[in-house]
């Protein structure tokens, strides 16, 4: 019998989303097709993906049940869209070549809502872990860096030990490899693409995101995308708070406060200077400082 909370309403999960349709497994792992009540759309939210939900599974004569409330999230991204996430994989490769800027927005973003992060390099194979390296010595003290090979097997078992007992978000860009990693390490079937010979740009073959549930945990396969906007307007003195590998050296700047730009006596730009920082990672860091303080400057227009 499918398990009920006192109110009379059923608890699940959203699995999936299409077309304003919600699919949300119950306790017992049933699945029922729902739609959101309107006074969501009055409230200006939306159900996500990963959503914990109170439903009413609807009688013999309605075609769907309702969404009826959602409850409080431990996490939520904007893109890509999912909510209840602990850790978030940004899966890069060699080919597409990767987009190191759309790699820190996506770990800035982890940070900011307290969410842990990996970085899974995929295609090993091809590159002989050239893009690992990188990877690894650019973020540093940031967070681990898994060399894989979804299509050969490999790294894959250090990644399900990192994932035990997670909601884990892969993200990145089309044609990363991220659906055929999920579909190496669980055996799932999510769907795959290639890659565009005639672009080098990945096919985006999955084109929605889906929450599916392991032994261990639960994985979330999401549409690879190209461009990640910031999620909020901010002071752009904010934004290295974002930055972890920035921490060590707050408070030691002669201005304060200090974007780590131009100003002098930085202790930043000092740590760059000494190899304490990964100078690339810090160039990008003052391409989005330069997004932030244009987006500051417009936030009431």
């Amino acid at each position: 019998m499918t398990a009920e909370i006192e109110t009379g309403l059923m608890r699940g999960r959203i699995v999936r989303g299409r077309g304003g349709l919600y699919t949300v497994r119950d306790e017992t792992g049933t699945e029922w097709t729902l739609r959101a009540k309107k006074k969501f759309r009055r409230q200006g939210i939306s159900p996500l993906v990963g959503d914990r939900v109170l439903f009413t599974p609807g009688h013999i004569s309605d075609e769907h049940g309702w969404v009826e409330e959602i409850e409080t999230r431990d996490s939520v991204f904007v893109r890509p869209p999912v909510a209840n996430v602990s850790m978030i994989c940004a899966v890069v490769s060699c080919v597409p070549e990767t987009d190191w800027l759309l790699v820190d927005k996506l770990l800035y973003a982890a940070d900011r809502q307290k969410v842990k992060a990996v970085i899974a390099v995929t295609k090993c194979d091809v590159d002989q872990e050239e893009t690992a390296a990188y990877a690894s010595r650019c973020y540093r003290g940031i967070c681990p860096v898994f060399p894989v090979s979804g299509r050969e097997g490999t790294g894959l078992d250090a990644l399900r030990d990192v994932f035990a007992g997670q909601a884990v978000c892969f993200a990145g860009q089309s044609g990363a490899g991220k659906s055929t990693l999920l579909n190496a390490m669980y055996a799932l079937q999510a769907e795959t693409g290639e890659i565009s010979e005639k672009i080098a740009r990945g096919k985006n073959t999955t084109r929605h995101t889906e929450l599916f549930l392991t032994e261990s945990g639960a994985v979330f396969d999401t549409p690879g995308f190209n461009l990640l906007e910031s999620e909020e307007i901010m002071e752009p003195e904010a934004l290295q708070l974002g930055y972890p590998d920035f921490a060590p050296y707050r408070g030691k700047c002669y201005f304060d406060p200090c974007c780590h730009q131009s100003e002098p006596g930085c202790a930043v730009k000092d740590a760059v200077k000494r190899g304490e920082i990964d100078p690339d990672r810090y160039g990008r860091y003052l391409r989005i400082l330069d997004s932030c303080r244009v987006n500051w400057r417009n936030r009431y227009d």
